[in-house]
């Protein structure tokens, strides 16, 4: 498969499963397609940026989309920079050690 085939699959599954990143105001941007290695790095941000939910989301998708699209191995999702800065790094890092979000499963 392409880089762009890769690419656009992965993009695909996001803007069709994962609606609500933009219904709310968010965005998404596939940075990086590896196929090779069958590498992704997707950057959240817009109105990401502090959601309460926003870790869980990431985690969701870091284990969902390696599982819905060939040939993608492993996801990396990082925070958008700048003006599309996305989840505040402090509250990312202490929620991601909380056990509640553990087990979250988003409905995507």
């Amino acid at each position: 498969m392409s880089v762009e085939g890769l690419e656009r699959q992965t993009r695909n599954y996001l803007s069709n499963n994962v609606p609500q990143i933009q219904q709310h105001g968010g965005n998404f941007e596939v940075r990086e397609v590896d196929e090779s290695k069958g590498t992704a790095t997707v950057a959240i941000g817009g109105a990401c940026s502090g959601c309460g939910i926003a870790p869980m989301t990431m985690k969701a998708i870091e284990q969902r989309l390696p599982e819905s699209v060939d040939g993608l191995e492993d996801v990396e999702v990082v925070r958008s920079g700048g003006p599309r800065a996305a989840v505040m790094p402090s509250k990312t890092d202490d929620m991601e050690e909380m056990d509640e979000y553990e087990d979250y499963s988003p409905p995507f």
